[in-house]
C-alpha cells in the first residue's frame, strides 16, 4: 500500500506533497526527525489530505499530477482555502 499526502504548514502558508509506504513514519520525520531540508524550516506541520493506493506506480503519478500547476490549483481550491 502507498500514500500520497499533502502536508500543510501550522506557522506559514506553506504546503508539502508526497509518497510513502508508511504514513505515521514519513510524517515524524518531517516533523521532528529531519536535521536538514524543505520541511524542517517549515515546522509544524500537519496532515491535510491522503489519498491510498495498492501500486507505487499510481501513487507516482498522483504525485506528480499534485505538485503541476494543475494539481496545486486543485489543492488550493479544495483543501487549503477552505
Amino acid at each position: 500500500m502507498f500514500v500520497v499526502y499533502i502536508l500543510k504548514s501550522l506557522s506559514f502558508d506553506k504546503i508539502y506533497i508526497g509518497y510513502t509506504s508508511n504514513l505515521i513514519q514519513r510524517f515524524y520525520s518531517h516533523n521532528q526527525f529531519a536535521t536538514k531540508g524543505y520541511t524542517r524550516r517549515y515546522r509544524p506541520w500537519e496532515v491535510i489530505h491522503v489519498e491510498v493506493f495498492r501500486f507505487k506506480k499510481e501513487a507516482l503519478k498522483r504525485e506528480k499530477f499534485l505538485k503541476s500547476g494543475a494539481g496545486r490549483k486543485w489543492i488550493y481550491s479544495k483543501l487549503v482555502n477552505q
